[in-house]
């Protein structure tokens, strides 16, 4: 594991996750076909995972970030929430938040930009939804299992033993839940089974990146 100390969306940020599969799309990566569509058949690549797979190839091939940018001010937005957030989660929980910038495995292939190292033990991972069906649900629920290979991944690559989901709705401050919090255990059955299917999905981006480097005939 090595960190690589750098504030999130700015140029080094980006230039550090280049050509690395991140846990933010570890579910994408993974993601296989569960019915037969056109020439895709059960169990193969979906369209997602290729596609990403594409884009690694490539920012492995030009060493630069690659696709469109995220636009400003989803930029600006995400920053100024995840800042509030922490301060909030600190204050009501009593936690030390450290900041950190991009974690990778040891072989470089892998990635998490964590929101926050928590005491030796924890991770925070901050959502700030806008959709207003997706946060009654989650609400409601706790149903947070749209982001479980995320946490989990970043559980894998940092080492730690939990992740505090964070929701944070500023809109919802009258009614005392514009800060949810849930706590996610590392779970080392999921975290093998997801490790096997990242590595299937690495031997795509291999060869993928062969055949971006081969020589025309």
């Amino acid at each position: 594991m090595k960190f690589i100390e750098c504030a999130q969306g700015t140029p080094e940020w980006h230039l550090a996750r280049c050509g690395v599969t991140t846990a933010s799309c570890f579910a994408d990566a993974i993601s296989l076909m569960t019915r037969t569509s056109g020439l895709r058949k059960v169990g193969d690549p979906t369209a997602a995972a290729e596609r990403y797979a594409a884009d690694l190839a490539i920012e492995r091939v030009s060493q630069k970030p690659h696709g469109e940018p995220p636009k400003a001010w989803v930029l600006e937005r995400g920053h100024t929430m995840e800042v509030s957030a922490r301060m909030i989660y600190e204050a009501r929980t009593g936690a030390f938040v450290t900041e950190a910038g991009v974690c990778l495995t040891d072989d470089g292939l892998f990635g998490y930009s964590t929101d926050g190292l928590v005491d030796t033990d924890g991770l925070i991972e901050i959502k700030a939804p806008i959709d207003s069906a997706k946060i009654l649900h989650i609400i409601q629920t706790g149903d947070v299992s749209e982001y479980l290979h995320q946490m989990q991944g970043g559980m894998w690559i940092t080492g730690r033993k939990w992740c505090d989901f964070i929701m944070y709705v500023p809109d919802l401050e009258a009614v005392s839940k514009d800060l949810y919090v849930r706590r996610i255990a590392r779970d080392d059955e999921f975290i093998d089974s997801m490790v096997r299917q990242l590595m299937r999905f690495q031997a795509l981006v291999d060869s993928y990146e062969n055949v971006l480097r081969k020589a025309v005939a």
